[in-house]
């Protein structure tokens, strides 16, 4: 295999054993028709399953296939990083494991960027077997987030996508340590473009977002591209100061009229609200400090326990 290939192609994967040499067979079978140098960098994210012994076996048989097993489980966006810091490819794509980005679509996303686009993204199309739950939250996310965030990201943006060498060394640059890189690849700019795939079901296994992974995803994203949530929580407190402000004034005169009525309703209503209001800000505020606590450690991002070809 050259030092050089000419196409890198990154895998982070999570206990996805009987996924993985469908995945590959698949994977080398579009390559080789597109006559191009290659290597294949899998990245094991702490597997608990025997996904890495076979990513040891695939690189056996092949060479262009290089397996790298991180210590434990720090993340797919982590896992993601790892492959594209050892890619030596001129152009770099990215996909999961569970062959829900089909290796058909890759001709697709060379042709883009031989068009001259450096960043080739792909928007999912859901089949019928998406419940209709995960339908949902997905648009309502990316709404949210587009309308609050300096990034925009289109609906069913996913992390199958093509990067040239340039756009990856200066993706590189990022030092960020909760990343989103849906938002970070949209942020940094470079000629752009989108293709459509329609997602096929899941080969073997069962998808890792949960619902907590899907909600910490989108703080994640939320977090990392926008203050505007502080700004929210700032003003809603300053809007409840007024009001409360206002039914002061509207107490103390019913007060000195004699007209003052007894009751509970009305205090325990206002105690609610307010709590639950300062509650929320409280959460927002902790988010943005638990970034900051993550970023000012300085970490290592992951470590390499184990690594073939």
């Amino acid at each position: 295999m050259s030092d050089h290939p000419q196409i890198s192609v990154i895998i982070p994967l999570f206990n996805e054993e009987e996924n993985l040499e469908v995945l590959i067979n698949a994977l080398i079978k579009v390559l080789q028709l597109m006559n191009q140098s290659c290597e294949i960098i899998m990245v094991d994210d702490g597997s608990r399953d025997h996904s890495f012994e076979v990513v040891k076996q695939l690189a056996e048989q092949d060479k262009r296939v290089r397996g790298f097993s991180l210590s434990r489980n720090f993340g797919h966006q982590v896992a993601l990083l790892a492959g594209l810091q050892q890619a030596r490819g001129n152009i770099i794509i990215t996909m999961d494991a569970d062959l829900q980005h089909p290796p058909e679509i890759i001709p697709q996303l060379i042709e883009a960027f031989q068009k001259g686009y450096e960043i080739v993204n792909t928007r999912r199309i859901d089949g019928k077997e998406t419940g209709q739950f995960k339908k949902f939250t997905s648009k309502q996310f990316y709404r949210l987030i587009n309308h609050i965030a300096e990034v925009n990201i289109p609906e069913g943006s996913s992390d199958f996508r093509l990067m040239s060498r340039k756009a990856l060394d200066a993706f590189l640059q990022f030092g960020e340590r909760d990343r989103f890189t849906r938002g970070l690849v949209s942020w940094m700019g470079f000629p752009q473009t989108i293709v459509d795939y329609e997602c096929p079901p899941r080969f073997a296994g069962k998808s890792k977002y949960t619902l907590r992974r899907m909600l910490h995803f989108a703080a994640d994203g939320i977090t990392a591209f926008s203050a505007r949530p502080l700004r929210i929580a700032s003003y809603t407190g300053l809007v409840v100061f007024f009001i409360g402000l206002v039914y002061a004034v509207y107490a103390i005169v019913k007060h000195f009229n004699g007209q003052t009525i007894p009751g509970w309703t009305s205090l325990l209503v206002t105690v609610l609200l307010v709590g639950g209001i300062q509650l929320l800000s409280l959460g927002i505020i902790g988010e943005y400090l638990a970034r900051i606590f993550h970023e000012s450690k300085s970490r290592p991002l992951y470590f390499i326990k184990d690594q073939v070809n």
